[in-house]
């Protein structure tokens, strides 16, 4: 998985491209991150760069989060570690990171990623690039199969008792060969969002390196403020921007057939 950086949802809003285009967008405050660790395959058996973001008040951290990120941070466990020999790992000598979360890689990263490093948005991205944006999506509470699954519902007319919105017969969910249990993927009510959701192959339209913000094509998930993972897409079947301007003049004469069979 490549590098990727931590932000928060700001909200959404429409801009004009270089086309003159309006573009439904959404404004993520990402970065600055900082690089808390660097995970080696030799030290931690894989590869990986964990980052920090948003400074968090000295007297809301606790003492795991203060040494985290402090190398004159004292305590008898590391005084017992350094005792006997261990090497404590680097510390990027920062304020405690309210966020902080681990970015998987194929191989090492480049060298100058190492701990203490600053990262903005305007050195991991870049404008017109595909992108994949991970968030917790609004909660919605405890959801009927009306609600959460778009069921019909049953008859509203006369004679239905009750049911209205009920899910109907379940019957066909038994028929699983004798197994003695039900087939797998019954839909029913249950806890509806508050879930972990990818959106893939988004576009990067802007980046506001003084602001740090980025800019993206389409909507993001979760709530404005919600904690936000932006990294490179990892989808493989990326439209060119010759397909997609195909795509879109194919779309406009359709447009225009479908109008003027309208008119004969």
């Amino acid at each position: 998985m490549p590098l990727g950086m931590i932000g928060l949802k700001v909200g959404m809003t429409q801009i004009f491209d270089g086309a003159g285009q309006l573009a439904p967008v959404t404004v993520i405050e990402l970065g600055p991150n900082r690089v808390l660790q660097v995970r080696s395959q030799e030290r931690d058996k894989y590869h990986a760069v964990q980052l920090g973001f948003k400074d968090k008040p000295r007297r809301k951290a606790i003492r795991a989060e203060s040494g985290h990120v402090a190398s004159a941070f004292v305590s008898k466990r590391r005084a017992a570690l350094k005792q006997a020999g261990v090497q404590i790992p680097d510390k990027a000598d920062c304020e405690p990171q309210r966020y902080i979360r681990e970015f998987r890689l194929d191989a090492p990263p480049a060298a100058e990623i190492k701990v203490g490093t600053v990262l903005t948005a305007d050195v991991v991205f870049k404008e017109g690039q595909h992108i994949d944006v991970i968030g917790t999506s609004k909660g919605r509470g405890y959801a009927g199969v009306m609600k959460r699954h778009n069921f019909q519902g049953m008859p509203a007319a006369h004679g239905a008792k009750k049911v209205h919105r009920q899910p109907g017969s379940t019957a066909s969910m038994a028929s699983n060969r004798g197994s003695g249990r039900p087939k797998k993927g019954h839909l029913a009510a249950g806890q509806y969002g508050n879930a972990q959701v990818t959106v893939r192959n988004l576009d990067v339209v802007k980046i506001d390196k003084e602001k740090n913000l980025l800019i993206v094509r389409g909507a993001v998930p979760g709530p404005n403020g919600g904690l936000i993972l932006v990294r490179p897409t990892n989808k493989k079947d990326i439209p060119t921007d010759e397909a997609r301007a195909a795509a879109e003049s194919k779309k406009k004469k359709g447009k225009g057939v479908e109008l003027a069979k309208k008119k004969k």
